[in-house]
């Protein structure tokens, strides 16, 4: 038997990012533009997710993507006469500099058939190889605390760090609203934040779930994985469930929850994504107390 050292796990070099969907609920502002480059403010939603990847030291990033969403990959492209134009007249670039990304760095994988977030996860495998990934669902916009804590995946690497294996990210909702989600089956504490998970249970009736600590949206998953998805039946809504999978990993591999300390925007309604908008416009310096303003005069109306 080989002696694991704990302190030194594979390093999460690479994040997948499901952007295959068709953005339904968005229509018609998604006719053309993919509902990943929809903006909170100024900056689209794949921008967060990008952003809290690098910050988390990824490098790699994979889109999953379908047709007719180009434009992603555009975003992080270079924008020549964009760029050229902006330069001949003396303006700041500073505004693009998230959106370059280094060459070779950003890959794209087609999602052919929809067949849910397992199956868009496992046309990554490729890409993946036999390294731990992160997997970052633009959807969902995680937003740390005021005053500049860590991004949620950034927590998550550090989680990782120290304990290995098999890592997600849930928030506390109150107990009324877990039939909603996807919630934790909890083992033991292991510090404020890190909980062990003993399973996961889809959408529970409020009487019996385990938990009020729901799935957000991140994890940090071993390769293997890919092979319980290689032959996974399929779930609920015909499609293959990621939740199925990965809790056919729990007792053969850690498995563990990371509590965000921060803020979710479930950015795939409507009433979330303008929450989302307001939120994060009162937060900046340069617009905050207008919208504030903007925000009472409307009320009182």
């Amino acid at each position: 038997m080989t002696h694991h050292d704990t302190s030194q796990h594979k390093p999460i070099r690479k994040a997948v990012f499901p952007v295959a969907g068709l953005g339904t609920r968005f229509l018609p502002a998604t006719k053309a533009i993919p509902k990943e480059l929809l903006p909170i403010v100024d900056r689209p939603l794949i921008q967060y997710a990008v952003d809290e990847a690098r910050e988390a030291g990824i490098e790699q990033i994979i889109f999953v993507t379908g047709r007719g969403k180009t434009a992603i990959v555009e975003h992080f492209d270079v924008a020549y006469e964009l760029e050229s134009t902006m330069e001949e007249r003396g303006k700041d670039m500073t505004v693009l500099d998230p959106t370059r990304a280094t060459p070779g760095d950003i890959i794209t994988v087609r999602q052919q058939v929809p067949l849910g977030l397992g199956h868009a996860i496992w046309c990554a495998r490729a890409i993946v190889g036999d390294e731990p990934f992160a997997i970052l669902l633009p959807d969902e916009l995680m937003v740390a605390q005021k005053g500049g804590g860590a991004g949620c995946m950034k927590q998550m690497v550090d989680a990782y760090n120290e304990v290995g294996g098999n890592l997600i990210s849930v928030l506390e909702v109150p107990q009324d609203e877990v039939s909603s989600y996807g919630v934790i089956a909890p083992g033991e504490t292991k510090s404020d934040t890190l909980t062990e998970v003993t399973g996961l249970v889809e959408k529970p009736k409020v009487a019996e779930a385990p938990s009020n600590k729901i799935i957000s949206g991140r994890y940090i998953l071993q390769p293997e994985v890919m092979r319980v998805l290689e032959d996974q039946e399929k779930g609920a809504g015909g499609e293959i469930q990621l939740t199925d999978a990965m809790a056919r990993m729990i007792g053969n591999q850690a498995f563990h929850a990371v509590t965000f300390a921060g803020r979710r925007f479930d950015c795939g309604s409507k009433t979330g994504f303008v929450e989302a908008t307001l939120a994060l416009a009162l937060e900046r310096e340069d617009m905050g107390a207008e919208i504030r303003a903007m925000a009472e005069r409307l009320l009182a109306e």
